[in-house]
């Protein structure tokens, strides 16, 4: 394979660690973290590519390397849109200032921004790979979402095999599309196989456009999105903040992270959660922020589970 060199800057502070990997998500077999370095598959404009960052700076002086493997040369036009992609998906611009400053000194928060100041939020996948992420992960453990998501990577993916490394890259939507929901539901894939089937008909004859999306308001990015078969408000809520980088929105807890916010926020039984109304109530004191200040507190959460074992999380987690 063909390797290219890329330098990023991204705008300080940046926590290449607490950004490039996010230990909330559940491992699948496209990518592979360790400290200082990520391995990342990339479907774009129709080439597979294998991705390596680095990490080359510091928090207040960040500086990214990245290494882009390919089965044939890229082009200068290729590469550029490649680094602005990856520039947007992994909120290199992103910045924190203000969000900082307003929250230093918060009782909950300013701890948590302290002890991961620069990390981000940023997703790693397409809006069609995020939305397959989201359907497997509908009504189920994690653990089976887990194994929904390497059967079809094994089925439908490409093996990619570059510096030492063999992971799975993701399927094009018109490949998908060819599909027999039967050959899906085979798979153990239970009603999941129609949503499958369904979004990537959509994205296969270009019933929505995550680039032209990305140039329209937060309501029009829902609507859109749940015009989609099988996508409900839950997937949607993750998409306007991951996918679309909406800081503030912040209107549905699904049952799940109803009984872990409980926990984290009021100190209350998962088994006895809090209404989502006080916990929306207590979000909004964030504001324009209410989300990205969540996610620090979630993503606090489950780095500790890294390294403890928490006991009532792993009740839920089933992992």
């Amino acid at each position: 394979m063909k390797k290219k060199t890329i330098e990023f800057k991204p705008k300080p502070p940046f926590n290449f660690d607490a950004s490039m990997h996010k230990p909330a998500h559940f491992a699948s077999a496209d990518s592979q973290w360790r400290p200082d370095i990520r391995w990342q598959t990339m479907l774009w404009r129709q080439k597979k590519l294998g991705l390596k960052f680095v990490n080359r700076g510091t928090v207040n002086k960040p500086k990214v390397k990245l290494m882009v493997w390919s089965k044939s040369g890229l082009t200068d036009e290729f590469l550029d849109s490649l680094i602005s992609e990856i520039r947007y998906r992994y909120s290199f611009d992103l910045d924190l200032t203000e969000f900082n400053q307003k929250f230093n000194h918060d009782p909950q928060l300013g701890p948590i921004i302290k002890k991961w100041r620069g990390m981000r939020p940023l997703n790693y996948s397409s809006l069609y790979e995020y939305l397959i992420i989201g359907i497997v992960l509908q009504n189920c453990t994690v653990a089976r979402s887990v194994k929904m998501m390497q059967v079809l990577f094994e089925r439908y993916g490409t093996l990619l095999k570059y510096d030492g490394k063999k992971l799975y890259c993701f399927w094009q939507p018109k490949s998908m599309n060819k599909v027999q929901e039967q050959e899906l539901r085979a798979l153990k894939l239970g009603y999941r196989a129609k949503s499958i089937k369904r979004v990537s008909q959509a994205f296969a004859e270009e019933l929505i456009d995550e680039f032209k999306l990305r140039q329209h308001n937060q309501e029009t990015q829902m609507k859109e999105l749940l015009k989609l078969y099988g996508i409900g408000p839950a997937t949607v809520w993750y998409i306007l903040f991951d996918v679309f980088h909406h800081w503030d929105f912040f209107n549905h807890i699904s049952p799940w992270e109803q009984k872990i916010y409980s926990k984290l926020f009021f100190n209350q039984s998962p088994e006895k959660p809090a209404p989502v109304k006080k916990l929306l109530k207590h979000f909004a004191k964030y504001g324009q922020y209410q989300q990205l200040a969540v996610h620090y507190i979630w993503e606090d959460l489950w780095w500790k589970r890294k390294n403890k074992h928490i006991p009532w999380l792993e009740k839920l987690i089933r992992l």
